[in-house]
């Protein structure tokens, strides 16, 4: 197990936003659930989305498989916190 096991999926995710695509802190902690991400956000591109994944699977000790990842998985905020809470229930 990993030292960020207390992190919560909607805390990891929204560090990861800003350590991976550059965000500012504000910009990200006024993220809603309903806050589009892909298409919305010019920092959020498809290089962007390995990087971003990858850094979640690290920090909440997750595995995230090729196939769990789709469009709509990027599509609002809420979709990506809700992902990421139901994997690091598994």
């Amino acid at each position: 197990m990993s030292e960020n096991t207390e992190l919560t999926p909607e805390a990891a995710v929204r560090a990861v936003m800003q350590d991976i695509l550059g965000l500012d802190e504000a910009q990200v902690a006024a993220f809603k659930a309903e806050t589009e991400l892909f298409g919305a956000l010019p920092e959020l591109d498809s290089m962007a989305v390995a990087g971003l994944l990858t850094e979640l699977e690290d920090r909440l000790d997750i595995m995230i498989e090729d196939d769990e990842v789709d469009g709509e998985l990027f599509e609002t905020f809420g979709n990506l916190v809700a992902f990421t809470e139901m994997k690091a229930a598994e």
